[in-house]
């Protein structure tokens, strides 16, 4: 009996294990990507010179991603800037922290995108694009660390007019994804162009149509909500009262115990009252002066 126990506890262990394993691999983490993409960039770096645009090889379940980089300069890097992909970084863009020379992968997630990123109640109407810097002065390996960018000009901006779905009638958002997780929203500067003052990932964006479902389903959980507030007010309004009811409750049994502790007195009837009355003095009356005429 112990050792079935025992057994079936460990099937058990196995079994969770392999579903968190299986989960691991379906789940879609930038940040994981990042280092994926690093990994496979460092692939392509040997024998390529410096300012020329390569792409990047990337697996067969990656299709429909792309992926490429440049080697650059510092010097040239801040003087000229680059217009690569759909980023234009301006001159006087000064990597941080300094490195003599920086490599600059570009990625276009392409069908992707929802998986990595997902914004409810917003749909995407171009992919997410993004850039990052890496140390190049090794030109066979890419430094670690993400680079920084300090801008003491214009800020880079972000050209969807190739990518962009345009059959929309609203009005599109610029939305950019940081490291950290965070998402910020921001109006379009020109027609079909975001601006950013540093790497990250980017797309565009529109609300999200709602379906007849929707509307009934928020229509449903107001009128439940209003319910349920009508009924607590109700609840609390009779837990007020029970509660007023048992504290002057309580005074009054208060009041009783304290006379209880007092001076008795006798009750007799009149009519059909009970009244109370002294059946003695306490005090006898006493004469001040004995003189009697």
């Amino acid at each position: 009996m112990g050792s079935d126990t025992r057994w079936h506890i460990i099937y058990v262990v196995i079994f969770s294990f392999l579903l968190n394993f299986v989960h691991g691999l379906q789940s879609y983490d930038p940040e994981s990507l990042d280092a994926l993409l690093h990994g496979y960039t460092n692939n392509t770096l040997s024998n390529h010179p410096t300012g020329t645009l390569y792409k990047v090889s990337l697996p067969s379940n990656f299709s429909g991603m792309d992926v490429s980089v440049v080697m650059l300069r510092s010097g040239s890097f801040w003087a000229r800037g680059t217009n690569f992909s759909v980023f234009r970084i301006p001159q006087r863009v000064i990597p941080m922290p300094y490195v003599k020379r920086l490599a600059i992968v570009y990625d276009n997630l392409g069908n992707w995108s929802s998986r990595y990123y997902q914004l409810p109640g917003y749909s995407f109407v171009a992919p997410v694009v993004g850039f990052v810097g890496y140390d190049a002065t090794n030109v066979s390996s890419l430094g670690k660390g993400k680079l920084t960018f300090r801008i003491m000009g214009d800020p880079i901006s972000i050209d969807y007019t190739r990518i962009m779905l345009q059959d929309y009638n609203v009005a599109f958002k610029c939305v950019t994804f940081s490291d950290d997780g965070s998402v910020e929203f921001q109006n379009m500067t020109m027609p079909n162009e975001c601006t950013t003052t540093g790497s990250g990932h980017f797309s565009v964006v529109i609300p999200s149509p709602k379906t007849p479902k929707e509307d009934e389903r928020l229509w449903k959980w107001w009128v439940i909500g209003v319910v349920a507030g009508f009924v607590a007010l109700v609840l609390l309004v009779l837990l007020g009262i029970t509660t007023y009811k048992l504290v002057r409750r309580k005074k009054l049994r208060n009041m009783e115990t304290e006379s209880d502790k007092g001076l008795a007195f006798d009750t007799m009837y009149i009519g059909r009252s009970k009244m109370p009355y002294a059946s003695m003095t306490r005090t006898q009356p006493a004469i001040e002066h004995e003189y009697v005429p």
